[in-house]
């Protein structure tokens, strides 16, 4: 491989973090829609091309090596592009739909850090930018009023959520003002808020922070019903759909994949009994499912995610099939239980093991010195089932700590030390 231009690795300023966008509001979802490709990833660089760096030029390779392994790019896997499509495809047809009917919406079910979120959010993204090369601006927008058009919103469900907590919620992302409302006002604003700006899909993110044994929960569930009859196609995401109370027990056809329910009964007690019969009647339920190491499919749509995973990696031993080959796989597997979460935990700290301790490649040795804990995830809902079973590492005798500096440089026959 031929040297890169120092000039690449010198300058800083294309893996300096920038502010992390909120992507609850406007302002932040469309800056991180419009940039959510621009990191540039550290450039390939051979042993020799990396001794020939200056310290301080290997040290600016390090960072952007490690800001690199911290970006890794989310890979559609099998499971993930099922999920697209599906979702895709609903969005597009309600959109479409000009009749005042009942937009149809979908529940994203899933365990913790198995990518629901990013899977939905580059889904609602993309048709976002697809929406927008339709139209210049608004095409509802009243001249002179601020209105922006926003195809898409992302709310994430309040804790311990009520029908103005969760409309103040959506009210934020459009930077609407709710202040004295009550809460048939803000109802109405909200309504007002999807028609004015155009919205044509709304994300609650961890809707199962509702619980519906509080009757405010329940009544949060009345207010999703009512938005359906808006022109909008409503997605609901979390952990344990099924389990959480928001629709009645139902069993998953193995043929299809799609989720039966039976008939509603007649519970005729109190107003809201037959909510979650209600519900599914409305709403699609799609699972996002880890990856499986039982059958030679299976294991070969995990072998390619690993594949996809190691070619983003910038470690300069690093071996052909790195994390795809020989066992590498099976433990992986056993580490993760499948889920692309957790596998990106323990590779990003692998990368960074392996650059301080200048091995300079991930292997089994070194991956069991890396420990994942719930720590690890702290944006996860403990109580909302969100964080995951985290499979331990079984340390043997061989392994160790990371001792060696980080800035070790390399000869032409592989020794190592110490740059000055």
């Amino acid at each position: 491989m031929t040297n890169t231009s120092t000039t690449s690795v010198s300058s800083p300023a294309v893996f300096l973090p920038g502010p992390v966008p909120d992507r609850t509001v406007w302002a932040g979802w469309n800056r991180w829609r419009l940039t959510r490709r621009d990191f540039v990833p550290a450039p390939v660089l051979t042993i020799q091309a990396y001794t020939n760096l200056t310290p301080r030029q290997r040290r600016l390779h390090d960072l952007h090596r490690i800001a690199t392994h911290s970006n890794l790019i989310i890979q559609e896997t099998p499971m993930s592009a099922f999920v697209s499509w599906k979702v895709r495809a609903l969005i597009e047809d309600n959109a479409f739909n000009h009749s005042p009917d009942t937009r149809p919406g979908v529940m994203i079910n899933g365990g913790g850090c198995q990518g629901k979120t990013e899977t939905i959010c580059e889904i609602i993204a993309s048709f976002e930018d697809e929406w927008l090369a339709l139209y210049a601006q608004n095409p509802d927008a009243v001249p002179g009023t601020l209105d922006q058009h926003a195809p898409v919103a992302y709310i994430r469900t309040p804790v311990k959520a009520t029908p103005i907590s969760t409309c103040q919620r959506i009210l934020d992302f459009f930077g609407e003002d709710y202040k004295g409302m009550r809460q048939e006002d803000l109802i109405r604003t909200v309504k007002n808020a999807i028609y004015d700006h155009g919205t044509k899909a709304l994300v609650l993110d961890d809707i199962t922070r509702l619980k519906l044994h509080r009757e405010a929960d329940q009544d949060v569930l009345d207010l999703i019903r009512e938005l359906m009859s808006l022109p909008v196609t409503l997605i609901l995401v979390g952990v344990g759909i099924p389990r959480s109370g928001l629709l009645r027990d139902g069993r998953k056809d193995p043929r299809t994949g799609q989720w039966l329910f039976p008939p509603v009964k007649d519970r005729g007690k109190s107003r809201n009994d037959d909510a979650p019969g209600q519900t599914d009647l409305r709403f699609d339920l799609l699972d996002l499912d880890p990856f499986t190491y039982d059958t030679p499919a299976g294991i070969t749509a995990w072998t390619a995610h690993l594949v996809g995973v190691e070619h983003q990696l910038r470690l300069l031993r690093a071996p052909d099939a790195m994390l795809s080959g020989g066992t590498m796989p099976e433990y992986l597997f056993r580490r993760t239980g499948g889920i692309v979460g957790l596998l990106k935990k323990l590779v990003q700290a692998g990368c960074r093991y392996a650059i301080e301790t200048g091995d300079e490649q991930i292997t089994v040795d070194l991956l069991e010195t890396v420990t994942l804990s719930p720590s690890d995830l702290p944006d996860l809902d403990a109580d909302a089932g969100e964080i995951p079973d985290i499979p331990a590492a079984q340390p043997t005798p061989a392994t160790r700590k990371p001792s060696r500096p980080r800035n070790t440089v390399f000869d032409d026959r592989g020794a190592t030390g110490t740059g000055s």
